[in-house]
């Protein structure tokens, strides 16, 4: 565990506000506390960071994969660690390890290699992301449709048991394969069930709501559009305050011009939050991947099938938050909010992530003035950047 320390120089966002002129102090793991620089007790240990920006680390609730590996291909505990490594170097401090739509075998192993990794104390591991395998295959998207199928009782209680040994678990879910009752059932878990991957309307999206589902994934993708008469599930999630909506911006998933009317319109109080929807690709020059036996292309950017549907993004957090400041236009505070805060709020974490106030977890993000990455903590230790410890990764 890292000792107690105070990282100077540099302007500290909290999640809320910003400080100038103060320290950044972490003690066992933990903020303690932000104290104007005269105010540092002489027995800290002083961290000059030599300017730039410190704010709380990124929160990624849907990661498939990185550093050359996939969870569906290698549903293990190295997997995972290879994926938290492969995005803490972009700022991400805690994300949820996604399995896209498989096989009950890999989904009981992918469940077995998050307990083992919750029990090693994974740096940044936060838990896991089904997505799928009780989906619409109308809106499969990359999606295996041979594998999509609805949820039936052991489906049900399997998940239930799963949650059990997680901290986190969040499932993506179409109306059509799963009922409202189970919804209800999994939200009573402490499941956090998110739609997606559907054709329903918006009185259906506004039912499963009030069953529990509290988050949409992937905004505008594999989903129904908002039309005229029937606003569909990207207009509930906007419309509909309960939902927190993923948003993958990368300029390829949804147009700049529909992330502003997004963005403007959205009923809170959940928000719209940045997911990079990773694939093994992060980290790496690798040109292409298999995901469930299928060739998947790295070209200008995407990651597509060779009928050229989207398959996941070829994103990180720190390039969808530029993305979202420079060319969205957005302030940076809310799209670091966006980031970090807001997924932690999403997923019931933000008593401990997405901000920084004493006792909060020591997840920090250190940023140039442009917006580079410069040094990550993880519960005090120092993952990337200079003079980083390789301890636990």
């Amino acid at each position: 565990m890292s000792d107690r320390f105070a990282l100077t120089g540099a302007r500290i966002f909290d999640g809320d506000d910003w400080h100038e002129g103060h320290a950044l102090v972490v003690r066992d793991g933990l903020v303690e506390a932000i104290l104007p620089t005269g105010a540092i007790p002489s027995d800290i240990r002083l961290v000059d960071t030599g300017g730039g920006m410190l704010a709380p680390g990124f929160v990624d609730i849907q990661v498939n994969g990185g550093g050359g590996v996939m969870l569906n291909d290698h549903p293990d505990v190295a997997s995972i660690e290879t994926i938290c490594k492969a995005h803490a170097s972009f700022g991400t401090t805690a994300l949820l390890v996604t399995l896209i739509t498989d096989t009950p075998a890999i989904t009981a192993a992918a469940v077995a290699a998050g307990e083992a990794a919750m029990s090693r104390r994974v740096p940044g591991f936060l838990g896991l992301h089904l997505e799928g395998p009780h989906l619409s295959i109308a809106r499969k998207g990359a999606h295996d449709p041979a594998l999509i199928r609805p949820m039936l009782d052991p489906d049900q209680a399997a998940l239930i048991a799963a949650r059990q040994k997680l901290p986190v678990l969040l499932t993506t879910v179409a109306p059509e394969s799963v009922d409202p009752a189970r919804v209800s059932a999994l939200a009573k878990a402490g499941v956090i069930v998110s739609l997606g991957h559907s054709d329903t309307g918006y009185a259906v999206a506004s039912t499963f709501a009030a069953a529990g589902a509290s988050v949409v994934t992937h905004l505008f993708n594999a989903m129904s559009q908002i039309g005229n008469r029937e606003p569909g599930l990207a207009g509930a999630a906007i419309d509909i305050g309960a939902f927190s909506a993923g948003l993958i911006a990368d300029g390829i998933h949804v147009d700049p011009a529909t992330i502003r009317i997004a963005l403007r319109a959205k009923q809170g109080p959940g928000k719209i939050v940045l997911v990079t929807d990773a694939m093994a690709t992060i980290g790496t020059d690798m040109t292409s991947f298999t995901l469930n036996g299928r060739t998947v292309y790295r070209r200008d950017g995407s990651l597509r099938l060779a009928d050229g549907t989207l398959a996941g993004a070829d994103l990180d957090m720190i390039s969808a938050v530029r993305y979202v400041h420079r060319i969205i236009g957005l302030d940076l505070s809310e799209v670091l909010r966006m980031a970090s805060l807001y997924p932690a709020q999403a997923i019931g974490q933000s008593h401990r992530l997405g901000r920084f106030a004493n006792g909060t977890a020591a997840d920090i993000v250190e940023l140039s003035d442009s917006l580079d990455i410069r040094g990550v903590w993880i519960g005090g230790d120092k993952v990337f950047g200079a003079d980083a410890s390789s301890q636990g990764l």
